[in-house]
């Protein structure tokens, strides 16, 4: 036999159960330094990745459940946005826009002694076209031109309207009439505001 163990086999019995319980609690200790912690550690990881799993499963339900409504609403923003899209004229279309509201400025009795676009002014996904305008007319045929640039298919907008120099001409009052007419643009690939925000 081994002369340690014969040696320890020879101790009084309460040493013997001292070292079995030493050797007992170094196993124990072992065991839950090298396997049980790291079990521990991983599963609680496990269930947190199943609780998060698990919320973006409901999530997605959520989602799914909904998917019909938020499929009709976004056929109907595309619907809506067509629509707005036939109001506001491409590059195309503009130099016929603004010649059809010097076209109704005659149409409604004023004289054209001003057509002059100005600089387009690009705001985001449109661009505001402006046109400088003076007329020569009566307060009606005013009133008749404003009706007629508001019923027009496009969006038309009149500013900065100033009426002066009233006259008696040909037996009528007659006014000069300065005015800006603005349309807009759909710009297909607006330049990036945040771009030139981090240049600066």
């Amino acid at each position: 036999m081994n002369p340690r163990l014969e040696k320890i086999l020879k101790l009084p019995a309460y040493q013997r159960a001292l070292i079995l319980l030493f050797l007992m609690a170094v196993v124990v200790g072992l065991f839950v330094y090298l396997l049980y912690l790291p079990a521990q550690e991983e599963y609680s990881k496990l269930i947190d990745q199943n609780d998060r799993l698990e919320r973006k499963l409901v999530e997605d339900r959520s989602i799914a459940r909904d998917l019909p409504k938020f499929r009709a609403e976004y056929e109907n923003m595309e619907k809506k946005l067509a629509v707005a899209l036939k109001e506001l004229p491409n590059d195309k279309e503009i130099p016929n826009l603004l010649t059809s509201i010097a076209g109704l400025a005659k149409e409604n009795g004023l004289e054209v002694k001003l057509f002059k676009p100005g600089g387009e002014r690009v705001k985001g996904f449109y661009a505001e076209v402006p046109v400088s305008l003076k007329l020569v007319g009566s307060y009606h045929e005013v009133a008749l031109f404003s009706d007629a640039i508001g019923k027009m298919s496009r969006i038309v907008n009149l500013g900065n309207l100033s009426l002066s120099s009233p006259k008696m001409t040909d037996g009528r009052n007659v006014l000069q009439v300065d005015c800006m007419a603005t349309t807009f643009r759909f710009v297909e690939n607006p330049p990036d505001q945040g771009k030139k925000r981090r240049k600066k």
